[in-house]
């Protein structure tokens, strides 16, 4: 009990949010990020469900699993007890649950499904499946047993920053355009949900021009449509290089000298350019970090893996984003 609340409380207090939608420009790590969140989340006893939605099946890869149906499926453990749930929404199920749940249509919207008539109404309407999507995400966060939450936090592996506003704020748009029943209800709760104090938009980063502009973009789009925006998350960080000059060829003798390796003057030549240029990318990265800090938003940098993104890593990437006592 007493480790449980200590980690109700760390959460609370450094993740306040109950749903945790991850983003980033592809390539950044956002699948990865939002698998160590819901791992750090769970720790200390408490239960957290990871949630993806674009079909890629990024979560079964991730974990090394059989890929995922459509419910939601014990992961994996986390420390102290915890546990890490997941759930990858399909668009076509969602359909056939919302027809059965709002309309009693169960039987009719499989005939539906074999008909075709589904995959044609999320085809032709592309919003309606965002609507689908995010409605799934919404009655897995606030769903209650025996009057009490089902999870204590549901972390949503979100589309890219490109299509991230346009996917939270279909909703508002269906919301607005639905005059009357289920459909419009629907909307409006989740609409409701994802600009409330229970949901944080997290944007991961590398530092890299591409991806620091798009994450810049991206916090003013999600300002400008009133999503709450949580934590700027830059992935595989190497720390900013100490101040001094760069290293000289005469250094490098004495380096390679003392650990009794060739001071030739092509060796010589050859890892001087790579300090050098090293020393550049440095100095890049670090302005780009001090882009990133001019946000004014809350700041997590994790760790470059060398080995890769294994549990082990995922673990690491966890303790970084939700430390422990």
């Amino acid at each position: 009990m007493a480790a449980t609340q200590r980690a109700t409380d760390r959460a609370g207090t450094d993740w306040p949010a109950r749903l945790h939608v991850v983003t980033g420009k592809g390539g950044t790590g956002k699948t990865s990020v939002a698998a160590a969140l819901a791992l750090g989340l769970a720790a200390g006893g408490r239960r957290t469900l990871l949630v993806e939605v674009e079909g890629r099946q990024g979560i079964a890869q991730l974990f090394g699993t059989e890929p995922l149906p459509y419910a939601e499926l014990r992961l994996t453990d986390a420390p102290g007890d915890g546990e890490v749930w997941a759930l990858a929404v399909d668009a076509e199920e969602a359909l056939l649950e919302y027809l059965d749940m709002f309309y009693k249509l169960g039987a009719a919207g499989r005939a539906l499904r074999k008909l075709g008539a589904i995959d044609f109404a999320t085809t032709i309407a592309p919003g309606l499946r965002d609507v689908l999507l995010t409605g799934k995400v919404k009655e897995a966060t606030t769903r209650t047993v025996d009057q009490r939450r089902r999870y204590d936090a549901v972390v949503l592996d979100a589309p890219p920053t490109g299509r991230i506003g346009r996917f939270l704020n279909v909703t508002a748009e269906t919301a607005r355009l639905a005059k009357v029943g289920p459909i419009k209800t629907q909307s409006e709760g989740v609409a409701a949900l994802l600009r409330s104090p229970m949901t944080a938009v997290h944007v991961v980063s590398l530092l890299e021009e591409m991806p620091v502009q798009e994450t810049i973009d991206a916090i003013d789009e999600l300002a400008s449509l009133g999503f709450g925006v949580g934590r700027v998350i830059i992935n595989a960080a190497r720390p900013p290089l100490p101040a001094g000059r760069p290293v000289t060829e005469a250094e490098l003798a004495r380096g390679l000298r003392a650990a009794g390796l060739p001071t030739d003057r092509r060796t010589l030549a050859g890892l001087h350019e790579e300090a050098r240029d090293q020393a550049i990318r440095r100095e890049l990265e670090d302005s780009l970090r001090a882009d990133l800090v001019e946000l004014g938003r809350p700041l997590v940098e994790l760790p470059l893996l060398p080995d890769g993104v294994d549990r082990a890593g995922l673990d690491r990437l966890a303790a970084a984003l939700v430390p422990g006592d």
